[in-house]
């Protein structure tokens, strides 16, 4: 089974571009709950990482520092290494990548 980490830069506030959307903490149980019914995820890590917050690894600190510098919309998903979702998040971008991993898919 592959290495999946799966992680969601977000924030408790609602990004001022996404209105009506769910919040970030949301769309990561969200993400976890719809990965789980289609994938055998045992080996999917999640993180979430506020972005208001300090950030002990440098490669997420840095990340936010970009978030809020550039302005970007968030939750912003990654899988592993590749961005696959930035605001509102759609899962079709975020399976074609599980799929491209190799994630078994569960049978029934």
């Amino acid at each position: 089974m592959p290495e999946i980490t799966i992680t969601v830069y977000g924030s408790e506030q609602i990004c001022a571009s996404c209105v009506g959307a769910p919040g970030s903490k949301d769309t990561y149980e969200w993400l976890q709950a719809a990965i789980g019914r289609k994938y055998a995820s045992d080996g999917v890590q999640y993180n979430y990482i506020d972005i208001n917050q300090p950030q002990s690894d440098s490669i997420h600190q840095a990340y936010v520092e970009k978030i809020i510098e550039e302005d970007l919309f968030y939750p912003i998903i990654w899988v592993n290494d590749k961005m696959v979702a930035e605001g509102i998040p759609t899962l079709k971008p975020i399976y074609q990548v599980l799929d491209q991993l190799g994630l078994e898919i569960k049978e029934g």
